[in-house]
Order: structure tokens, then C-alpha cells, then sequence
């Protein structure tokens, strides 16, 4: 009771917070000198504070010293050689590594009984440095919050719960890896994994991505730009929202949120709502934990854990459950693992995705490499807005930092399993190489897009670009409307390749009167004839 009660100076009760607070260390590990400190301090606490008097503490600790060679607990050399060693003149913050775990599992303290959690001191640390160095650099009120589990077993090495626990500025307190939030594109990844389990896509499979009516449903891309033409492949790096959907509206909402409750994770709903295509876009609630124990199942070849920090009840129910078959995993996983790190980010070898909700009130990243995975959160624990918020720019480079910040030896992705294909676009059978081309007529969706017009130059203009010097300027081209990729032709010349933007530069050979034409991708023409000057 004595070492458990007895004042050490300040706010400091027990041996053993005084030995955290002056020597950063457990009292088991306490050297001669150390201890000789400690036995002084109860006697006069404030006085001989270290921090406050060192030369007092000094003295005290010596006379400990000198009567432990008295009374044969200590040889003199010995004595003579603790005498040496420096007091501390200040103190040491206390430990919080995982505050808000520490806090869930104090209900069930036992005294005498260690509670234990899979938590690893050296990732946590890691983490929590990362989380308050990006929500410094972002900007107050902003929170950031990060759980790293072992996508092998389902523990959790690593949870920020905030940027900081007693920043009240950031509500701190909150622990916003288990706070319901918009997924935003984050669930993108499972809606292409089920069409590649039915067979319905393959990575090189051609689908549309323009103004698409869902039955009273018009989904707009982040950008709010349209690509046309794309493959399933860059459908899913690009995050693209329409293609999502019409895949989405093929596999079914409801088919998506079964395989979710079977691995273990149940988003919430609007109350007395069906699940409808809009939670592809992040219509639906979950948690980062949520988030991360389904990309556990990526990372795991589609086999998904249940995660577990300790703090759960020791009845708590954990199971494993197949979020994607083997062979969908791994084109996932492919398509995942060739996402562009961010600018700057070191590179790691991992499969993530990005998402931003609706109105920039969260940003997310989640990624994996062969073992690990890692999902971030960032944004204001009221839900407020915060305009130029997204998952690529806000979120993305913290994950690369905290994997590397974590200190896990990086875990090469899977290879290719036997049996998986493929395919090049030109080896797809009919029925795969367009998305909804097939007998079953998988999309029902109606384009309206309008017919490609050029805007600029308008019919008849005469531009002076300086034609007939030396530095003549090209002329910029510019268009509404249409299906991308484009074609230009200038004079019934092709400008070189195709491209996906709807503005091109022309450069022309001479002064006079010449006709530009544009062709989008099913055949539809415009044209205008302008004079150069």
C-alpha cells in the first residue's frame, strides 16, 4: 500500500508513477541509483522534487546511498559508482499509447489481473505520430483516424481512435474508428468483385461511363466529367461512379450487403429503407473497423476475420466468412495493387482504394500488401463539411506514411493463383467484351448524352493566330457533348491519337480557310469551317 499511495511530488501517487514520470521506465528496471531516488522522495515530496530542487533530490538520494552501505544491503564501490549517475531534472509525459482501447476495457479491470491486447506498442506509436502530424498539417478541428490489423488472424496491431485523445479542439475524446460514416467509393471494389465471381466482366472488358438514368437515379462522377469508353481496369483505379453503378444494378444491392453480413460487418441503413444503388456510391453507414475488416478478407485471398483488439468481451462471438471467391479476390487485388501512389509517397508494393462522402465530410484509404492492412479516416467528428476534403489528397498519403511508420516488414501481394486469367481485349469472347452485351441484357440504363457540337471556334470565324510568321500560336479546340474518345480531323487530316478530354490544341500550316471535325465514339460527327489569319 505504501508504494502504491505514497506522494512523489506534484500530481505523481506510487512507485510506480513516479519511476514512469522521472525515468520513462517500470520499476522492475530501475537502476541502484534510481531506486535510492525513489525511497528519498515520499519522505519530502515537494521539497525534494528533482524537477524543482535537483540538488536537494541530489543530496537525498546520496544519503540513501550511504546508508544503504551501512546497513550491508551495498558494497561501497558500488555505492561510490550509483553516486555518478545524474538525477533527472525534469519529467517525462506519461504513456497513453491507445487511449481510447485503454478506456473500452477499463469496465473490466479485475484487480491483480492484467488485461492484455493485441495491440504492438511499436506500430501504435507509429501510428498515433502519423495521425497528429497530418491533422497539424490539414488544418483544426480536423481528426484523423487509423486501425491496422493482421489480416491473417484478425488482430488489431495498431488503432487511432483521433489525432489526439485530449485535444478537445478536435473532439478527442470520440473514437471515430467505431462512429458511423459514408463509405463514399470505398465499397466500389466488392461491387466489381461479385460481377468477376458471376462471370459478368473481365479486367479488359469495355464499359460506358457517361449520363446514365437509373430509373430516376442519375449518379455524376466526382469530377463531374465523363471518360466514355473505359475497361473494367481503369473503371475501378479511376473510381469512376457510373460504371459502378451499372455493374452494381447487374449483381444486385442486396446481393452486395449479404456478402458484407456474412463477413461479419452489417451497414446501416436509412430506417425502413431497401438497399438501393446509391450505397455503391456510399449511400450506406459503416465504420472504419467495418472497412478494414472487409478489406482484411482482400488481403487474406477472400477469407475475412473477424477483428479483435482485447477489448471485446470474452464471449464475443468471432467467425471467418468468404467475402469474395479466390479467383474474384485476386483481379481485385490486381487492379487495387496498380492505383497511383500518391505524389511523394514511398513506394510500399500495397493494393489500396480512396473515397470521399458526399458534401467532403470524409475522406478514406484503405490499403494491403501480402499480410497487413491499413485504413485511414479523415475528417471533422461533427460531420462538418470541409470543401477540397478527398480520399486521394487528404487520406491517401497518410496511409503510405503509416505503413511505413508502423514499422511491419512489407509483405510481398499474392501472385497470380493457377487457373486465374487474364485475358487480353482482344482475346475476350463476345459475350465479355462489352459489359451488357450479352443475351441477358444486363443494363437497362438509357445514355443521354447529346450529339458532339464544337463551342470554339464557332462556324465562320475568322482567328488570327499569327499564321504567316514564324511563332505562330496553335489554336485551341474545344467541344460539348458527345461519347468519348474523340478523334479531330483538321482538313480531313486525323490529329494525332485519340483522347478523352473535350479540348485539343491544332497547329496550322498556313493562313486560310480550313474545316475541323470532331468524331465521338459511335460515329457522331460535327464540324466548322473557320478562316486563319
Amino acid at each position: 500500500r505504501y508504494l502504491t499511495l505514497a506522494p512523489y511530488g506534484g500530481n505523481l501517487e506510487g512507485v510506480r508513477a513516479a519511476s514512469l514520470a522521472y525515468f520513462g521506465k517500470e520499476p522492475k528496471r530501475l537502476a541502484v541509483s534510481e531506486a535510492a531516488l525513489l525511497v528519498a522522495l515520499p519522505q519530502l515530496p515537494e521539497k525534494r522534487r528533482p524537477d524543482r530542487n535537483l540538488s536537494i533530490a541530489h543530496a537525498a538520494r546520496d544519503r540513501v546511498l550511504t546508508r544503504m552501505v551501512a546497513s550491508g544491503l551495498l558494497g561501497e564501490r558500488e555505492a561510490a559508482r550509483a553516486a555518478l549517475d545524474d538525477v533527472p531534472a525534469s519529467r517525462r509525459p506519461l504513456p497513453a499509447l491507445a487511449a481510447h482501447a485503454a478506456y473500452a476495457v477499463l469496465p473490466r479491470a479485475v484487480p491483480g489481473q492484467k488485461l492484455r491486447l493485441t495491440i504492438r506498442k511499436s506500430v501504435q506509436e507509429g501510428l498515433e505520430q502519423v495521425a497528429r502530424d497530418a491533422a497539424t498539417r490539414l488544418g483544426p478541428r480536423l481528426s484523423v483516424a487509423m486501425v491496422m490489423a493482421d489480416a491473417r488472424t484478425g488482430d488489431i496491431l495498431g488503432e487511432v481512435g483521433s489525432a489526439d485523445y485530449f485535444d478537445a479542439s478536435r473532439s478527442g475524446w470520440i473514437d471515430m474508428t467505431r462512429i458511423v460514416r459514408s463509405p463514399g467509393s470505398t465499397l466500389k471494389p466488392f461491387i466489381y468483385g461479385l460481377a468477376f465471381e458471376q462471370g459478368l466482366v473481365a479486367q479488359e472488358t469495355l464499359i460506358n461511363d457517361r449520363p446514365t438514368d437509373f430509373s430516376g437515379y442519375r449518379p455524376k462522377n466526382f469530377d463531374m466529367g465523363y471518360q466514355g469508353d473505359v475497361s473494367i481496369r481503369q473503371a475501378l483505379q479511376l473510381s469512376l461512379n457510373v460504371p459502378a453503378i451499372s455493374v452494381l444494378d447487374a449483381v444486385g444491392p442486396a446481393r452486395l450487403l449479404a456478402r458484407f453480413r456474412q463477413a461479419g460487418v452489417t451497414p446501416v441503413l436509412p430506417v425502413n429503407k431497401a438497399p438501393g444503388l446509391a450505397i455503391g456510391l456510399g449511400g450506406v453507414g459503416v465504420t472504419l473497423r467495418d472497412l478494414v475488416q472487409l478489406y482484411a478478407g482482400l488481403a487474406n485471398g477472400g477469407k475475412a476475420h473477424t477483428l479483435h483488439d482485447g477489448t471485446e468481451p470474452a464471449n464475443a462471438e468471432r467467425s471467418t466468412a468468404t467475402i469474395l471467391d479466390d479467383q474474384a479476390n485476386w483481379q481485385i487485388t490486381d487492379i487495387l495493387s496498380g492505383v497511383k501512389p500518391p505524389e511523394g509517397a514511398a513506394q510500399r508494393g500495397i493494393a489500396y482504394k480512396t473515397g470521399t462522402s458526399y458534401g467532403y465530410r470524409d475522406a478514406w484509404s484503405v490499403g494491403f500488401d501480402g499480410r497487413y492492412v491499413l485504413g485511414v479516416w479523415v475528417g471533422r467528428p461533427d460531420a462538418g463539411a470541409l470543401p477540397g476534403l478527398s480520399g486521394y489528397v487528404s487520406a491517401a498519403p497518410i496511409l503510405f506514411e503509416g505503413f511505413v511508420r508502423s514499422g511491419l516488414a512489407a509483405v510481398p501481394l499474392p501472385g497470380q493463383p493457377a487457373g486465374v486469367a487474364r485475358p487480353r481485349r482482344d482475346d475476350l469472347p463476345v459475350t465479355l467484351a462489352r459489359f451488357g452485351s450479352g443475351a441477358d441484357g444486363l443494363v437497362q440504363a438509357t445514355p443521354t448524352e447529346p450529339a458532339p457540337t464544337i463551342i470554339f471556334p464557332p462556324d465562320g470565324a475568322r482567328v488570327d493566330l499569327g499564321a504567316t510568321t514564324a511563332d505562330a500560336t496553335p489554336m485551341v479546340l474545344k467541344l460539348q457533348g458527345g461519347r468519348a474518345p474523340f478523334r479531330w480531323l483538321a482538313n480531313g487530316k486525323p490529329l494525332v491519337g485519340l483522347d478523352r478530354r473535350r479540348t485539343a490544341t491544332w497547329q496550322p500550316d498556313g493562313a486560310g480557310y480550313s474545316t475541323l471535325t470532331v468524331i465521338d465514339a459511335v460515329g457522331r460527327a460535327a464540324s466548322v469551317k473557320v478562316f486563319v489569319e
